[in-house]
């Protein structure tokens, strides 16, 4: 057993309570993977992470995420929770105004502005439809029919995610999803419409690895923005709502800035002390 500095904080929100929560594992590198697994079951978050001394030259720290249900080689909130936790904790990045992340997807850079923290996102490993089979699962899995759907398109970045654009926001928030029929499949629910304060509205299940709906997801909003701004359906800089299902009121921000999408979020700390693993 040892001891461990230990942040739990509320991203993709101003205030606790109200985003996707995350566990915060500091100077982790005395830990196995199976105590790692292990301590993220337990806490039964969306996710929880390990912060350990960078690898790779030029990151600033590397990070090892995991859910109940295994570890990711990249997720976006775990991203913008644990760099503002390295910071928190006295970490100082290399590059004025900016951290570097290493994780399983290799560096991820971040950039600091005013009180929000911003990751790139990272370019899509897949894109394109989905087959004719995967796709009628994703509307089995759903409840929904094909007439509903505007479009649908893969945009994994790591984690496999399956993206549907419905028609509203009223359709998508309807959604009472059959997570058995989902089974492996990571689908993500968008319904651009502006409400004057957000222009879209985002769902995302993961139930095969463990998490039912993800309050808010930072991953599933960075393919979404490299699929819908790049297609021009979405503006260079908006907002986008999630968690609204799950009395969450997590909030998206996105701003295209020349060749990269950031997509940034208010991080609020909850718990701060020390845990034994």
């Amino acid at each position: 057993m040892s001891t461990h500095r230990f942040h739990q904080v509320d991203v993709f929100a101003d205030q606790p309570t109200r985003g996707n929560p995350l566990a915060v594992v500091h100077d982790a590198q005395a830990l196995d993977e199976a105590t790692m697994a292990a301590f993220a079951r337990w806490t039964n978050l969306s996710e929880t992470t390990f912060l350990l001394p960078p690898t790779e030259p030029g990151a600033d720290y590397r990070v090892r995420i995991f859910t109940p249900g295994g570890e990711l080689p990249f997720a976006g909130h775990p991203t913008l929770g644990s760099a503002w936790a390295w910071l928190a904790a006295g970490g100082q990045p290399q590059e004025d105004g900016f951290v570097v992340q290493q994780c399983g997807i290799g560096l991820v850079r971040l950039r600091r502005s005013g009180g929000r923290l911003a990751f790139a996102a990272p370019p899509l490993r897949r894109s394109g439809p989905a087959d004719a089979a995967t796709l009628a699962q994703a509307l089995r899995a759903l409840g929904i029919t094909s007439d509903e759907v505007v479009d649908h398109q893969w945009v994994s970045n790591g984690p496999e995610w399956l993206a549907l654009r419905l028609r509203s926001r009223a359709a998508v928030l309807a959604l009472k999803p059959d997570v058995a029929a989902m089974g492996a499949l990571k689908l993500g629910v968008v319904a651009v419409e502006d409400d004057g304060e957000t222009a879209a509205e985002v769902r995302a299940f993961v139930p095969g690895v463990g998490v039912p709906e993800d309050p808010v997801t930072g991953s599933l909003n960075a393919g979404l923005a490299l699929w819908l701004v790049g297609s021009g359906v979405l503006p260079g800089r908006y907002v986008a709502a999630q968690g609204t299902a799950l009395g969450r009121t997590g909030r998206v921000h996105v701003e295209r800035d020349g060749d990269t999408i950031w997509i940034g979020g208010e991080v609020a700390p909850c718990i701060a002390g020390s845990v034994e693993l």
